[in-house]
Formats: C-alpha cells, structure tokens, sequence
C-alpha cells in the first residue's frame, strides 16, 4: 500500500465509508473521518479513527475543518445516493452531492492534497445498453446521475489546473452489514430485508425483470482503498463491482430461500407489485474488465452467500423504523411513488 498517509474519508459514519475507515485504520494510516449523519450511525465510527460529525454543505466550517486536517488523500463517499428521488428532490440532491463534494475538494486542494478517490456511480450511464465500461459519454437520466457526472467532469478540470491526481470509482449497488436498512428510499436488499423483519411484504417496482447486480460490501472495499494508492490509477474511471447481474424477482425468491429456509414464504408476505418509477432505468450493470486490471479485483462472495452474511447482522440489529424526509419532498405534484407518498415502507 506504500507509505502512511494522512486521510479524510467522508460519509465516514455510513456504509461503505465506515467500512473504509475500518480497513484504512488496520493499515496504520491517520484517518479522519467526516459524516453529517442524515444516514449515518455511530455504531460504526471507528474508535482509532478522528471522528467529526459536520454538514458539508456549510461552506465556512467544511472550510476550517479541511484545512484542519490538510489531508494527503481524500476519499469522497458523503452523497445524497437516491437516484430515484432525485427527481423530487433536486435541490436537495444537487447540494448534497455536487456543492457539498467542491466544498470539501476546494480547501483539500488548497492544503495539498496529492490523490483524490471520488465515488461516483453507475447512474453517470444513463439508459445504454449494458453492461455499462468506462469508454461509453454519461447519459444520466434522473438528477442524481448529473450531480455525480458533474462531480467527475469538475474533478477533471480541476486537476487539469492545479495538478492533483484524482480517480473515479462507480460502484454499483454494493450491500452487506452496516446498510441502512432504515432508509425507505433506496438500497433494495435493505428494503427488503427490514420489511420481513417486521413480518410485513415489500414492494416491487414494474416487472421484476430489471437486472442489477449485487455487490458484497467484502469484494468492494479492498479495492476502493487501493485506489487511493495504485500507482496505475491516476485519471482513471473505474467501475467497481460484480459483474454478474440477476433480475429483482431472482434477487426476491434468493431471499425468501434464505429468510425462511425449508418453509413456504407465508403468502402475504409475497411482494406486491407496483408501477415503475419515474426516469428508473431498466437494466443496469456494469463491466470489470478495468478493475481487474488495475485494482486485480475478483468477486469473491457471491449473492447467496451475501445474503446469509447481512440477514444474521440484520437480525442482530433488528427490524428497524423507516426515516422519511422530516422535510417532505421539494416537488410533489408529479409521480411521486406511492410507497414514499403514502409513507407504506
């Protein structure tokens, strides 16, 4: 991994970014992380870690804080990750994910900062055909999806000028221990798992027939840290992930074998199904071919195992209450799904 640095993780107190810090720590670097704690928890802030709960969309203290810390590397992990409800919450999207990341990228910059990993995602693609490589023009076709390609094309710009190396990671829909399985908006496995917990049926969008493919939080982290120091990496856009992709009604019957076992699922907790989302891209799912050159990256867990690995951690946490927008949406006159309209999750 080279020699120590001096890192700012942010979204430190969430799910990919906790386990970040985790795997960071044990390699004996200084790492400070950052989490406003809208989906965050402090259960999974490291001891050994330099914790400071900040909003990074406040301009004048993600400013003091950063040149507090003139981090050597920055890993960028803080968004608002909803691609769905983007389209109802633009505002709220944007600052999240694109003026809260310039607010902290500006004053790193200013304080030397040598490598920056930005975590972008597969929603930069659009609606192309899949599998999604590196080579293809974004085409983002919900709001969240321009928020991170702007993310990327400033990121370029910007060490273009003042000299920085920078990489672009986009993983796709990885899951396991630590998700929010409280967040109603997002992270299907979570969804889904935390409403039979309750003893309750989840809901599907569409068909079911959509396909995504599923990465275990083990086979991502690793190489999201390497990306930080590989020296090969530099100005590179990496998808990071699985390749293989299974439909949600595979992903559904998946997780009902392992939920009850040898048991029938009771029958009404079969999903109901509901209308598609708005601007909600059908097939999503990338290649690795990059990431395994670059980061020697391999699956190594697959679906089902994964699956037994965050269903026992989530029945050690226990069923847990949906955290809506204390706000509500900013635009509610259009197709707002039914499941956060009506609040059902």
């Amino acid at each position: 991994m080279g020699p120590k640095k001096r890192i700012l993780v942010t979204g430190a107190a969430g799910f990919m970014g906790s386990h970040l810090v985790d795997h960071l720590v044990a390699q004996g670097h200084e790492v400070h992380g950052v989490d406003d704690m809208s989906g965050g928890f402090w259960r999974n802030i490291h001891s050994e870690s330099h914790f400071t709960q900040l909003d990074l969309r406040e301009r004048e203290a993600t400013l003091d804080y950063v040149r507090g810390v003139r981090p050597e590397l920055l890993y960028h992990l803080a968004a608002d990750a909803t691609e769905g409800r983007s389209q109802f919450t633009p505002i709220q999207c944007t600052e999240r994910n694109y003026m809260a990341y310039l607010n902290t990228l500006v004053p790193a910059i200013e304080c030397g900062l040598e490598r920056v990993v930005v975590t972008s995602s597969m929603s930069v693609y659009g609606a192309q055909a899949p599998p999604f490589s590196e080579d293809m023009a974004p085409k983002p076709e919900d709001i969240y999806g321009i928020a991170k390609a702007a993310m990327e094309t400033a990121t370029r710009i910007l060490s273009d000028v003042h000299g920085f190396e920078y990489v672009i990671v986009r993983p796709h829909n990885v899951y396991g221990p630590r998700q929010n399985i409280a967040d109603p908006y997002r992270n299907v496995i979570g969804i889904f798992i935390n409403r039979l917990l309750q003893g309750k049926h989840f809901y599907i969008y569409g068909d079911g027939e959509q396909h995504r493919a599923f990465t275990y939080i083990d086979d991502f982290t690793p190489y999201m840290a390497a990306a930080g120091f590989e020296p090969d990496c530099p100005g590179e856009v990496i998808n990071l992930g699985t390749r293989k992709e299974v439909s949600i009604n595979t992903l559904k019957d998946l997780l009902f074998q392992v939920f009850f076992e040898v048991q029938e699922p009771p029958a009404h907790l079969e999903p109901e199904y509901l209308p598609d989302r708005p601007q909600e891209v059908r097939e999503a799912y990338c290649t690795a071919g990059k990431a395994e050159q670059l980061l020697d990256y391999r699956t190594e867990t697959d679906l089902e195992t994964g699956l037994r690995h965050m269903l026992a951690w989530a029945r050690e946490l226990g069923p847990q209450q949906p955290r809506y927008l204390e706000e509500g949406m900013e635009l509610t006159h259009g197709d707002v799904p039914a499941t956060w309209r009506d609040k059902l999750i």
